[in-house]
């Protein structure tokens, strides 16, 4: 580059100075079409806007916006002039590497938002500040949670305490399995590239895969649990019967992604999904649709999370027949509106190259959008892995396994299952990072990996605290005592600002009566003086809380 001048935190103010004349000018945005031969001309000295034309202009002409001395590359489309910004600020500068790949020239990033009003801005600004004091690698490293490290990028440490809130959100799934039928499994991390060929994915995905060589073969780490589990479906011959048959499966998963785009939990490289693939006939697709809409509504509920609904149609790249994708899409609609009425939306084109698919998007307490949930409608696996199951509507036929092979069809008396692909909570470490940031690391006492901590008034009472500690423990609670030497006032304070939930203060008087001193994170009233209660009453409340997972923290 000619000019390899590095942006700086000092440049900031000229540079929004320079946005405000801008602005009072009031340049209008011009939109021009021109011919892909004559936007090459125009562009003949930026090899990075070259880049783009040769990849994305796949017509004989796109567009250009014109502000001032500007021409640039856009769709658009954009506000008339630029006097409708009244105030902008810069809130970053970076180097990043073109297209995200470190082969590739390292140019600078100058980020900053605009505002038609100077409200919008405070509110922006009040809503970053927020934000940033629920920043979940802020407060995994405060309360020892997790941790990345350079011998592994993208792939994060759970600690003690996070793997504490890991298992609670894993339990509570199984134990939703166990009301809904799942049966739950353990598969194979890597496979021969042949599975992931016969799958399609090897087409579509194997950018994103890790691969391997192993005595001469190639095999590659899984990015995703379907393909191995159509080889379990297909260990043994199926009746209908068997279906619905819903599998579950918690194995790890690994996907190539550019380092530039990993960010904290949100964006990882190794990750956990509450992965599930449901295997019925045509005419249980609406009632298992329906139960998975009642399985978002019964976990999401416990977390506080609202959630839509989108509907991701047929892609230009995409695998089977238009008859059986348009199919697909008309009963995923009716299981929709069936559930939500018209409070859904389309979204054209978005699906599975393998299927239509609907996206489940939560909002957070600042009212942000995350998508964790999905389900996906698949024709195209039980053709590709001959996915059969004894019909009992189907009558036999003697020419049945050539008519099979020649036709893609099932043999006579069989049918194929149709795949229902699906996710609750998606990958388990973005959602810690998103509920890390949803409560603010106050987290809810079932999900607490510091439920209880006990504090004594005195050295003589650190026999009684170790005691309470081995009951409670006894009970399963995440406990903690703190016989430091520390004054009694800092040890409170402490495990206050650790957002532990329960803190036990014990003198002789609650030694000598079997009781605690309870002060509850959430209720003021108890925050100075607690409140004095027998232990056997307290151990029935808090397992009460638990048992029922409350968000409140009221006993």
């Amino acid at each position: 580059m000619a000019n390899s001048r590095v942006v700086v935190p000092s440049d900031w103010p000229a540079l929004e100075n320079k946005a405000s004349r801008i602005f009072k000018e009031k340049q209008s945005f011009d939109r021009l079409e021109v011919s892909k031969e004559n936007l090459k001309k125009m562009f003949a000295n930026n090899k990075y806007k070259l880049h783009y034309i040769d990849k994305l202009v796949t017509g004989e002409k796109s567009t250009v916006y014109r502000c001032g001395t500007l021409v640039d590359l856009c769709r658009g489309p954009h506000i008339q002039n630029t006097g409708k910004i009244k105030t902008f600020k810069i809130m970053q500068n970076s180097s990043a590497y073109f297209l995200g790949d470190q082969n590739n020239d390292s140019l600078q990033r100058v980020r900053g938002v605009a505002f038609p009003d100077k409200n919008s801005m405070k509110e922006h600004l009040k809503f970053l500040e927020e934000a940033e004091k629920r920043n979940h690698l802020k407060i995994g490293k405060a309360q020892e949670l997790f941790f990345f490290h350079d011998v592994s990028p993208g792939s994060p440490f759970l600690l003690p305490r996070g793997t504490l809130i890991f298992n609670a959100i894993q339990k509570l799934l199984r134990s939703e399995y166990r009301k809904r039928g799942y049966q739950e499994v353990q598969t194979p991390n890597m496979y021969d590239v042949s599975l992931w060929k016969q799958s399609g994915h090897w087409q579509h995905y194997a950018d994103d895969m890790f691969k391997l060589n192993v005595e001469k073969h190639e095999f590659a780490l899984k990015p995703m649990n379907c393909p191995g589990h159509f080889v379990l479906y297909s260990m043994r011959d199926r009746s209908y019967r068997d279906l619905p048959l819903r599998i579950a499966d918690f194995s790890p998963l690994h996907r190539n992604e550019a380092s530039g785009a990993l960010s904290g939990l949100t964006r990882v490289r190794k990750f956990q999904q509450d992965d599930s693939h449901i295997f019925c006939t045509n005419e249980q697709i609406e009632s298992e649709v329906a139960g998975l809409f009642d399985f978002l509504e019964s976990i999401y509920g416990l977390f506080g999370f609202t959630f839509k609904l989108k509907l991701s149609t047929r892609p230009e790249k995409y695998m089977g027949d238009l008859e059986t994708w348009n199919r697909a899409e008309d009963q995923l609609k009716k299981a929709m509106t069936q559930f939500k009425g018209d409070d859904w939306i389309i979204d054209e084109g978005d699906g599975a190259f393998y299927g239509p698919k609907i996206d489940i998007t939560i909002q957070d307490a600042l009212k942000r959008d995350f998508q964790c949930a999905t389900i996906q409608l698949d024709y195209q696996a039980p053709i590709n892995f001959k996915l059969e199951y004894v019909d009992k509507e189907k009558p036999k036929e003697e020419d049945s396994e050539k008519k099979g092979e020649a036709s893609n069809q099932p043999a006579a008396g069989r049918s194929r299952p149709v795949v229902i692909h699906r996710a609750i909570i998606g990958s388990f470490e973005r959602f810690l990072g998103i509920i890390t940031e949803h409560f603010a690391g106050k987290w809810p006492f079932w999900l607490s990996p510091r439920q209880i901590m006990i504090i004594p008034v005195m050295p003589a009472l650190n026999a009684y605290c170790e005691e309470l500690q081995e009951i409670l423990r006894a009970d399963k609670f995440n406990v903690e005592i703190d016989i430091s030497g520390n004054t009694l006032p800092k040890k409170i304070r402490t495990a206050q600002l650790a957002q532990i939930n329960f803190i036990f203060v014990v003198g002789a008087a609650e030694r000598d009566s079997r009781s605690v001193n309870v002060r509850n994170r959430d209720d003021p009233e108890t925050q100075k003086l607690g409140v004095m209660v027998p232990l056997d009453e307290i151990r029935a409340k808090m397992t009460a809380l638990r048992k029922e997972r409350r968000l409140e923290n009221k006993l």
